[in-house]
């Protein structure tokens, strides 16, 4: 018998049951420390108190409005065609436009009810200038630089005691105690980086006069009609709409977003531009579809509706492409929103049909002297 042999396999077996039991033990004391670690967060003490006024639905509204602002500065004024309530239901307050600059609209039609609260003026311009130039005139009016003395009679006892040594004295003009709808240009301040969405509470300090509106903003320009910005642009002028007491005179207006502690930031500087309710701001939808199937100048387009029945109620609305190409609604096909349309020109495919929808909007009424 050879007993080296033996001696060697044995020798072996055991050296491989030495290696694995060996790595066997090493996991079993790997295991027992990795279960015995603990891990915490520390907080710097600098940073102790950074938590503490912290507000989760605050925070969680902050993010639901970076991220509508976002998606409005890359797909402006895009929506989804709803599937579960119809088209036409959906949009019966808007309407179409072959040109949104010359098309006409009527500047009285479907007010709202805040409009009976409110006074006009009928060419506010020449109104301004007469009043102003007739004021100037009167004899009684204290000059620019003079030193005059005034009495005020019964003055509440808390009133002295609440106020400071030193207080604002100023007269009203004519019809400068009615309320109107205010439009003021302004433009965002260079350091103000904040998101506001349109019918927010703002503080406006225009002239001498401070109180909390909900404005709206819209477009800067001549036109007679103004596209709606739904949230405070960060470039260039803009004009911020709400209810207050009619300005005559030209004066300087400041914009203020108040925090929930009493702090306010600046937001914006300008000045007031005029006082009529007759200033047309139109909010502006586009509703997208795909064209899945081209020929030459007909397009079967999917995705635009859902609907035999709204596709028939939106035939008459021209539709375009983000290329530059014109059409109309030629027929529905079948019972899911799919439609023939015909272009001035052959379309491409990666290309998009959109068809644009407007209503009117107007201030929300909440006026409070600060």
């Amino acid at each position: 018998r050879d007993w080296s042999s033996d001696v060697c396999s044995s020798d072996l077996s055991s050296g491989i049951n030495a290696e694995y039991g060996g790595e066997e033990e090493e996991e079993e004391e790997s295991d027992e420390e990795f279960e015995d670690v603990e891990t915490e967060s520390t907080v710097p003490e600098q940073d102790g108190d950074y938590d503490v006024n912290f507000d989760e639905e605050i925070e969680a509204e902050e993010l639901r409005k970076f991220r509508e602002a976002n998606e409005n500065e890359e797909f402006p004024d895009e929506i989804d065609t709803p599937t579960d309530i119809p088209a036409r239901i959906r949009f019966q307050k808007y309407r179409g436009l072959k040109s949104f600059r010359t098309s006409p609209w009527d500047a009285k039609e479907s007010l709202p009810l805040d409009y009976a609260r409110i006074s006009q003026i009928q060419n506010f311009n020449n109104v301004r200038k007469y009043l102003l130039k007739s004021e100037s005139q009167k004899e009684k009016c204290v000059k620019k630089g003079a030193y005059v003395s005034i009495f005020i009679a019964d003055v509440p006892l808390s009133i002295t005691e609440s106020c400071c040594s030193a207080l604002s004295v100023f007269s009203l003009l004519p019809h400068e105690q009615k309320m109107c709808v205010q439009h003021v240009v302004v433009q965002r301040h260079t350091q103000s980086d904040l998101i506001v969405k349109g019918k927010e509470a703002i503080l406006a300090q225009v002239g001498f006069r401070r109180y909390v509106v909900r404005p709206i903003y819209s477009q800067h320009t001549k036109s007679s009609k103004h596209k709606l910005e739904r949230f405070m642009p960060t470039t260039g002028s803009f004009v911020a709409s709400y209810y207050a007491p009619i300005t005559l005179q030209n004066c300087p207006v400041i914009l203020f977003k108040q925090e929930c502690n009493g702090s306010v930031t600046l937001l914006s500087t300008g000045s007031t531009l005029s006082c009529s309710p007759d200033r047309i701001i139109c909010k502006r939808i586009v509703l997208s579809g795909h064209p899945f199937k081209i020929h030459k100048k007909t397009a079967t387009v999917r995705y635009l509706f859902h609907n035999r029945e709204d596709i028939n109620y939106f035939k008459k609305i021209e539709v375009r492409t983000k290329f530059g190409r014109r059409g109309h609604i030629r027929d529905a096909l079948g019972t899911h929103g799919h439609c023939k349309i015909g272009f001035d020109g052959p379309i491409q495919q990666n290309d998009t049909v959109i068809m644009c929808l407007y209503k009117r909007v107007f201030p929300r009424w909440e006026f409070q002297y600060s």
